[in-house]
């Protein structure tokens, strides 16, 4: 399993806060947020993991560098990382599928590869990295499977329908509903070359571009998949979240199921 771990972002509505500190190393319940996720990638048995980074990349590489193995001690085996230096290549970050391009040729070297990405600023404490998971999305020949939560109160209008046999939908589902994507996805390879991407392998140029005109044509065109997921989420957007998050007490491994 090869996986990505979106760690570049600037984090405005987090200043003052990411001025001296990325956003991934935020403390979230005693540990930096990109903590929970390193851990919950080896749990996982994640093999290949990539970091891209931008603002203050440096210290988010040294952090992710000086603290292996990621606590899982004999157990399993720790993960091969890789660091995209977005930040050092380009001077910029190059925003969710630029970044997923950048990092292609690790993350999926081959026609028909497939890989997490996960985004560095949510927390989900009780998500699990499912091998079943990542079984069913390869059978099943879709671009993309998304972890779609209830809607938090800053993004009440939703993002995406889920039709009763899991496909993602565009527009609302029976009965008006949309739900949010958690920014946790198994994609395929082919999301990231023509005819959906016009970007080349890799991201030679550094150009930056979002993930969503993407994922919706794909949609649009029946290639992607969902699941309700139903366990702790937060998207750790700004000051005030963060600071609700290390007031209340939560599990701190993994628990849960993803649905």
């Amino acid at each position: 399993m090869r996986a990505l771990i979106l760690a570049a972002g600037r984090g405005e509505r987090m200043r003052p806060l990411t001025d001296a500190c990325p956003k991934p190393l935020l403390q979230v319940r005693g540990k930096p947020l990109i903590r929970w996720w390193l851990e919950a990638l080896a749990r996982g048995g994640v093999s290949d993991l990539v970091v891209n980074t931008a603002w203050l990349g440096d210290q988010v590489e040294h952090y992710v560098t000086a603290h292996q193995p990621f606590g899982m001690g004999a157990a399993l085996p720790e993960p091969d990382v890789r660091f995209s230096s977005e930040g050092h290549d380009f001077g910029h970050a190059l925003e969710t599928a630029g970044g997923i391009v950048r990092a292609l040729p690790w993350l999926a070297p081959h026609p028909g590869d497939v890989f997490w990405v996960v985004a560095g600023d949510i927390f989900a404490p009780q998500f699990v990295f499912e091998e079943a998971a990542l079984s069913r999305f390869i059978a099943s020949g879709r671009l993309a499977h998304l972890w779609l939560v209830p809607n938090p109160p800053q993004h009440a209008e939703g993002d995406f329908g889920l039709a009763r046999a899991g496909t993602v939908l565009n527009e609302a589902s029976a009965g008006g509903v949309r739900h949010t994507f958690a920014a946790i996805g198994l994609y395929r390879r082919e999301l990231f070359d023509l005819p959906w991407c016009s970007l080349p392998a890799g991201n030679p140029h550094g150009v930056a571009a979002p993930l969503a005109p993407l994922l919706r044509t794909a949609i649009g065109a029946g290639q992607v998949s969902g699941t309700r997921y139903a366990g702790e989420w937060v998207d750790v957007g700004t000051p005030e979240r963060l600071a609700a998050l290390n007031r209340t007490q939560g599990p701190r491994e993994a628990q849960g199921s993803n649905g």
